[in-house]
């Protein structure tokens, strides 16, 4: 990432601050970074990139259920992922080519992910830069 990157750390909340760490997943390892033609999530051991032109819309979402969103998730009904810090609220990313997130082995294809960052609303301004349809007021 050049060093325009923006960075965008995961808010996490007391009980996603004491379970993740014991799979690797901690404030120092968990962060989005946009720059003028990349996406990348880091999260933990779990890692999503895909080019700015990628992404097709990106909206602010929340709050969530809390068993739904803790954590990395494979949504069952549409394959999407999530990277989990807290239920309040998070940013929708849709991607018009489905990306690879969950690792390798497994295969799938995510055509959206979702991340819990501290300022979804700065985020999803941050996408709009570029996609051009991306309301950082949706919810």
């Amino acid at each position: 990432m050049p060093a325009s990157a923006q960075i965008f750390p995961f808010a996490f909340d007391r009980v996603a601050g004491v379970i993740l760490p014991v799979v690797g997943i901690r404030p120092a390892t968990a962060r989005v970074l946009v720059d003028d033609d990349l996406l990348r999530v880091e999260f933990g051991p779990f890692r999503l990139e895909t080019p700015r032109a990628n992404i097709t819309d990106a909206s602010v979402t929340g709050p969530y259920l809390w068993v739904k969103v803790i954590g990395a998730h494979l949504s069952l009904a549409d394959r999407g992922v999530t990277f989990g810090t807290n239920r309040d609220a998070g940013v929708c990313v849709r991607f018009r080519e489905p990306v690879q997130a969950m690792g390798v082995r497994f295969g799938i294809r995510h055509p959206g992910a979702t991340v819990t960052v501290a300022d979804p609303a700065a985020l999803a301004a941050a996408l709009s830069s570029r996609t051009g349809s991306v309301d950082p007021r949706q919810g």
